[in-house]
């Protein structure tokens, strides 16, 4: 179950430092978006829902029930989100570990309730049908 989790952590984590990264404001703003949506689903404890609306990518890596239980171990423990802002933003085409594609790398300064200071990285993906859609997430 871990394995999972801490897969799809790192490739949000490796391509901070390994992708190549180039403006493209357009996506970066839709990532953001799609971002912000998928995470007012996690913020709502609605953890089936989160999964159901992540990339194909991200469902291939983790089941809903694993998905289900890292959430409730991992993030509901945090609290109520108080706060958060974008910190940065990268978009990239290549990422170690995933299929090249078109992805943004957010980081987020989070404030939670039994959490003061928080980073959440989530790496939004142009999916398949042509949605960005979350395919990596680690709070931290």
């Amino acid at each position: 179950m871990k394995k999972s989790f801490i897969y799809l952590s790192l490739v949000a984590v490796i391509c901070l430092s390994a992708c190549k990264s180039s403006s493209n404001p357009q996506a970066e703003k839709a990532a953001v978006t799609a971002a912000k949506t998928w995470l007012s689903l996690v913020d709502d404890e609605k953890y089936p829902e989160s999964w159901d609306e992540a990339a194909q990518f991200f469902k291939g890596a983790v089941k809903k029930e694993q998905w289900i239980q890292l959430m409730q171990t991992g993030r509901k423990p945090f609290g109520k989100n108080i706060s958060r802002e974008i910190k940065s933003q990268n978009y990239c085409t290549s990422l170690p570990g995933a299929p090249d594609g078109e992805y943004v790398v957010i980081q987020f300064k989070a404030s939670f309730e039994n959490k003061k200071s928080a980073i959440e990285t989530i790496t939004p993906m142009l999916d398949k049908d042509g949605q960005w859609r979350v395919s990596g997430y680690f709070i931290k």
